[in-house]
């Protein structure tokens, strides 16, 4: 294990969280290499050691690249073990249909591959699910409680605030990490997710990336429309190379790419979930 990180200070909420890792013995953390999923495989491998901790990347045309890359990073400079599994969810027809409960089948398809991995190392699976997302429309948690997943980072009683908090004082470099949901969460509900378009999706927001936009960012794919979502102060560097975004999304087959003045919003896509129910 790295020098460079450490257990945070004792508290209540981090003594409830060691504890409940210490009572499991032997973990398969979901790692996405999130803030959430990052501080929990970092905190169980310093708790149970690298040998009882395996910190599982679920690879496939829904997770960008550059966050697998990441999830290498994050294991070779944190000592983790670190393996990653491809997950085929885009071939399931329930998935690729995008309704209100794409997450479900997701999430079911990465506890099939995950299961018997775990049973196999006679280890509990956990997520990095974390207090706040317990109010919002997460089907995917059902999906992975049904089939025995834990969550620790509830027991505990953590936000993701305090997470964020915890994970720096752990010297984690993803306490400030912006979220990074699934590349088919830019896609309306409805519109069928297929593996072409995730790409598309995923090549998108790397070009911009590469024109400076490490924020909070997203290209929610709307037909021949890129509705681009930024940090309120990312505003002014988009102007001012609105040129290159142009060019950019243009070459991907974009004919309308526009900036949604309202910003970045997370999950901003499930009001047409809460419209269908008033």
């Amino acid at each position: 294990m790295s020098s460079a990180i450490c257990l945070p200070p004792s508290s209540p909420k981090v003594d409830v969280l060691r504890t409940t890792i210490e009572s499991m013995g032997n973990i398969v953390v979901a790692f996405s290499g999130g803030a959430d999923s990052a501080f929990l495989g970092a905190f169980a491998t310093l708790v149970l050691g690298a040998n009882k901790v395996l910190c599982a990347t679920a690879t496939s045309a829904s997770l960008a690249a550059s966050e697998a890359d990441d999830c290498r990073a994050l294991a070779t400079e944190w000592g983790l073990n670190w393996q990653t599994f491809l997950t085929n969810e885009t071939s399931r027809p329930e998935y690729i249909a995008n309704n209100g409960d794409r997450c479900f089948h997701c999430k079911d398809e990465l506890m099939d591959v995950l299961v018997p991995i775990a049973r196999e190392r006679s280890a509990h699976i956990t997520l990095g699910v974390n207090v706040d997302d317990l109010g919002d429309h997460r089907p995917g948690q059902q999906a992975a409680e049904q089939k025995g997943a834990a969550f620790p980072l509830v027991s505990a009683g953590l936000s993701k605030a305090e997470i964020r908090e915890l994970s720096q004082a752990m010297g984690l470099r993803t306490w400030n990490k912006p979220a990074a949901a699934c590349l088919a969460s830019r896609v309306p509900y409805g519109t069928a997710v297929t593996v072409g378009l995730l790409s598309t999706i995923d090549r998108a927001e790397a070009a911009l990336r590469q024109l400076g936009f490490a924020g909070n960012m997203r290209v929610r794919h709307e037909g021949k429309t890129a509705r681009i979502e930024l940090d309120a102060s990312d505003f002014a560097r988009a102007a001012e190379v609105h040129g290159d975004i142009v060019g950019a999304l243009s070459a991907l087959g974009y004919q309308y790419i526009t900036l949604d003045l309202a910003g970045f919003r997370s999950g901003n896509l499930n009001w047409a979930l809460e419209a269908e129910k008033s």
